[in-house]
């Protein structure tokens, strides 16, 4: 039989005193004797004694926990978005749990009820594809829950966002395949409802009038999601057309691989023939024949920035004066499959 865990009742029992007496002499009350203190602290060294954190955190209304949602977890951004939000919390003592939405609307709001009810200090939430009703959100905000919005916006939520500058970086990115010559850009943009993807579409127009070039709807097709699977089909479906783009600018770097898969076999050769630029700076995007061109962004800093406001909200018991709209900025990383 599992031997349970050692109580401050036991502590008092073997040492004929009250609950009250272990607990202050574990928390190092003054009113407290130095002998008393000295046997408490040695019994429950013997008897492996570990605190009820929980239970003092609640206490204390605190659980010293923050809630963190996502789409997905596998992805190299998010990966380093919750390794920089981790390293913020680390230091001060606070823990993190986190929830993937796999995308889904239903599977966000049921992750926050989840974390809610286990009273979870504070929400860093990047809101799924399928999110377009923010009313969960809003319900936070009323309850007086600190959240911040990072990587995705959700437009009329007044809470604390942090996000990357993706028009700046869509727009670089397509200006430079103008640079080098190219006339026919292509874009493959991802699930149009997402922030991320109307603020590069919008860039990728922006910059083609700018230079003279015309916006042309066959060249823009979309992409169901951010995997190479699902830049297969809209790249085919470009190289289909009697005038093929001489360029391709793709919503994602995992998309791009796999439009650069099907140029390769399509015996098109990158980029003599057809340039291609993603998005995101995966770091397997260095290592394929030829390297990919893409728009790095400061994943990791975006989570570092987003737990510090988060955590001063927390500690400032969310006073709502001042909104913090933060942007970082991206930058163009040109390799070998462009001009």
């Amino acid at each position: 039989m599992k031997k349970s865990r050692t109580t401050i009742t036991e502590i008092a029992r073997e040492l004929n005193i009250s609950p009250s007496t272990v607990s202050r002499s574990l928390n190092n009350h003054p009113a407290i004797s130095a002998k008393t203190r000295e046997a408490v602290i040695e019994l429950a060294r013997k008897l492996n004694y570990q605190p009820n954190l929980l239970a003092l955190n609640l206490l204390r209304n605190r659980t010293n926990m923050i809630g963190v949602i996502v789409p997905e977890i596998t992805s190299y951004f998010f990966s380093s978005v919750i390794s920089g939000i981790q390293d913020l919390l680390n230091p001060l003592g606070v823990n993190m749990i986190i929830g993937q939405s796999n995308e889904s609307y239903e599977e966000e709001k049921s992750i926050i009820r989840t974390f809610t009810s286990i009273r979870v200090d504070g929400f860093l939430i990047s809101p799924s594809s399928e999110t377009k009703n923010f009313d969960h959100l809003k319900i936070l905000t009323e309850s007086n829950i600190p959240l911040v919005i990072f990587d995705r916006d959700c437009e009329g939520i007044e809470v604390d966002k942090v996000f990357v500058d993706e028009y700046k970086g869509a727009f670089q990115a397509v200006e430079y395949l103008i640079s080098t010559g190219c006339r026919r850009i292509a874009h493959i943009a991802g699930p149009p409802m997402l922030s991320t993807v109307k603020h590069r579409l919008s860039a990728y127009k922006e910059a083609l009038k700018l230079h003279g070039l015309p916006v042309r709807d066959e060249y823009i097709v979309e992409s169901v999601g951010f995997a190479p699977e699902h830049g297969i089909d809209p790249t085919k479906k470009l190289l289909a057309l009697p005038n093929p783009p001489d360029a391709i600018f793709t919503i994602n770097d995992g998309v791009a691989i796999g439009a650069m898969y099907v140029i390769k076999e399509a015996g098109i050769i990158i980029p003599d023939e057809i340039s291609v630029i993603g998005f995101d700076d995966d770091p397997h995007s260095c290592y394929f024949m030829p390297s990919l061109s893409t728009v790095w962004q400061p994943t990791y800093e975006l989570g570092m920035l987003s737990a510090r406001i988060l955590m001063k909200r927390v500690e400032s018991n969310n006073d709502l004066s001042k909104i913090r709209v933060e942007k970082l900025f991206p930058e163009l990383i040109i390799r070998g499959s462009s001009k």
